[in-house]
């Protein structure tokens, strides 16, 4: 395992800011007001701790992010998780003690998974699965804020079935309330037609709508109804710790959540200056982001694509423009902090359910592709889907990374192969179908490449050729493991094949047998059935090992059938032990054989050629 601190490198420099860092710092800022306070609405947390989430959470994460324009802050997504982890686990989302102690759970969880480098594992999460988990959110979010934009709340607790409910019950919402929404809604659309103002659409549809129905004095409820936002910043809040042993869980699937969604910012956000990012150096970014947050009233946060863009649209150049937005953000809070108490609810409620649209139709070409490319793919989407929908979003992403896992290894399962392989007469190999038996009298070559796992078993061997006819025979098999660590699943197999030819007075001999192969074989007891002379290592020459276990089974065929077979290296010498000049060599000429002959990727220190 990669030691730990190998995780964590030395502080990255913060380098100089430029103008445009300031600019675009004030704008991220200035649009974590409406965005910050319209996530932590519909999660069901007071509004005030969205702003809060965009302080030092965005400030400390830009600090330490190997993204240098990764925002770090809270997403619909998060927000949704936190609350539906602390409603699972019978913990009250209002009392600061409780969410100061989840957020600072998912910070250790981040940081721990990125000084372990786990950020390859999000790799794992697939496409089909991560589609299904953003639409269902999308449809979340929009759920959530029907009652903030029509002042109907329904009853019921499946998304869709909510969606459905406040669609059939057009008559019980409020008028005022509704229009103000869709005017929101309307002003976000004419603000995006201007290409100078499509990124400060939400900002501006918050100012105007909201000043109208300040002065138009109509009865709306505001953010004031809800919450007091006072003109300063967040005091330090105690954790629960007595609430900790509730959120394990909880607090890794918040974690799965924001790691996923921020997983795909270096590669959609490459760093201005040319430098690498490292999913697993944003981890801990975002992890000691969500320490400093757990302290200062702050929701969990992740890295945001929606926020790391409304931040380079702006021009943001270094990390300083998360700093200044940061920044920026607790100044305004401070100074106009209680303004803020006007903005009436439907604006936040439209504004949101515009981003749910949003995130809804950037799905769309996502899910045609899922469903153009394969059937498990696409179930595998329906049913994460349908689980975000209906359940606790902490077991979704349980749901979507077990689905993911199945996909994974069926996948692995389709790429494992058995064929035959044919020495032709120039030297080169040519593949091919393996025979349906083994024929008597011959040298029959197969190569096996595969990952090695259980559920490739029952394919390769309905793939063995029959043995039941054959006698007097030798079964050369070049083995390719992808990885390169060896199967017990596998070398089991090995053996059983062995001892169904050695029954028929047969050889099996393996080949391209790699040292850690080589170890295993021995200390399984597959060597000793196999015979030690059967098991011909990988070398660094170009089908060497191949043309030697072909010499091998041609000694076999060859032999006097009555005389004993006893050419081969001592049997009480271990394959891993022997040299290469302990092999039987073949006069035989190097086959000269192209890359497009052999299937499969190379392996470092062996004899075989690369990919297609």
């Amino acid at each position: 395992m990669t030691p730990p601190e190998a995780g964590v490198r030395a502080l990255p420099r913060l380098g100089r800011p430029t103008g445009r860092d300031v600019v675009a710092g004030f704008v991220t800022g200035l649009f974590s007001i409406p965005e910050g306070m319209a996530y932590a609405s519909i999660g069901g947390f007071n509004p005030v701790l969205g702003l809060y989430s965009g302080m030092a959470p965005t400030l400390v994460g830009a600090v330490f992010a190997r993204t240098v324009l990764m925002t770090t802050t809270l997403t619909s997504a998060i927000a949704l998780s936190s609350q539906s982890v602390l409603a699972q686990a019978g913990l009250d989302p209002t009392d600061l003690g409780n969410v100061a102690m989840l957020t600072l759970m998912v910070g250790a969880v981040m940081t721990v998974f990125g000084v372990f480098r786990l950020g390859s594992a999000m790799s794992f999460v697939s496409t089909a699965v991560m589609t299904g988990f953003t639409t269902g959110i999308a449809l979340q979010i929009i759920a959530g804020v029907l009652k903030d934009a029509t002042s109907y709340a329904s009853d019921q607790h499946n998304t869709l079935l909510k969606i459905g409910d406040w669609a059939v019950h057009v008559q019980q919402w409020d008028l005022a309330s509704t229009l103000v929404a869709v005017a929101t809604v309307g002003v976000w659309f004419l603000a995006r037609l201007f290409r100078p103002l499509k990124a400060l659409a939400l900002l501006i549809s918050l100012a105007v709508v909201t000043l109208v129905v300040v002065i138009a004095g109509v009865d709306v409820e505001t953010v004031g109804d809800i919450a007091s936002i006072p003109n300063a910043l967040p005091h330090p809040v105690l954790p629960n710790f007595a609430a900790a042993p509730h959120l394990i869980t909880g607090a890794i699937a918040v974690s799965l959540v924001a790691l996923a969604q921020a997983a795909g910012i270096g590669a959609a956000v490459p760093n201005p200056d040319g430098t690498r990012t490292s999913v697993s150096g944003d981890f801990v970014a975002q992890g000691l982001g969500n320490l400093a947050g757990g302290l200062t009233q702050a929701l969990p946060t992740g890295g945001s694509l929606s926020r790391t863009g409304v931040a380079t649209g702006a021009g943001a150049r270094t990390r300083w423009s998360n700093i200044f937005a940061g920044a920026w953000l607790a100044l305004i809070v401070l100074l106009v902090g209680k303004q803020a108490e006007v903005i009436p609810m439907p604006v936040i409620g439209g504004l949101v359910m515009v981003i749910g649209l949003e995130l809804v139709l950037g799905r769309r070409k996502d899910i045609a592709l899922v469903f153009r490319t394969a059937p498990l793919s696409a179930v595998a989407m329906v049913v994460t889907f349908l689980a975000t929908t209906a359940l606790p979003l902490q077991d979704a992403i349980f749901i979507g990374a077990g689905l993911s896992l199945v996909l994974f290894c069926v996948q692995v399962q389709r790429q494992a192969r058995l064929v035959r392989l044919t020495r032709q007469p120039d030297g080169s190999w040519r593949m091919s179908k393996p025979p349906a038996e083994i024929p008597s009298g011959e040298v029959t070559v197969l190569g096996y490449s595969g990952a090695g796992i259980f559920a490739e078993l029952e394919r390769i061997d309905e793939l063995w050729p029959d043995t039941a006819q054959t006698v007097n025979a030798a079964v050369v098999l070049e083995v390719r493991f992808v990885p390169e660590v060896p199967s017990a699943t596998m070398v089991v197999a090995f053996g059983r094949w062995a001892d169904r030819l050695r029954d028929r007075g047969c050889r099996l001999v393996l080949t391209g047998v790699n040292r850690q192969l080589a170890e295993t074989l021995d200390r399984s007891g597959i060597t000793a059935r196999l015979g030690p002379e059967n098991v011909v290592p990988a070398t660094d020459v170009l089908l060497r090992s191949l043309e030697n276990a072909y010499a091998l089974g041609e000694a076999w065929v060859a032999r006097d059938p009555d005389a004993p077979w006893g050419d081969g290296p001592k049997a009480d010498q271990s394959v891993a032990d022997q040299p290469d000049a302990d092999r039987p060599e073949a006069d035989q000429p190097e086959a000269d054989q192209s890359v497009a002959d052999r299937p499969g990727p190379a392996q470092p220190g062996s004899d075989r050629p690369g990919p297609d």
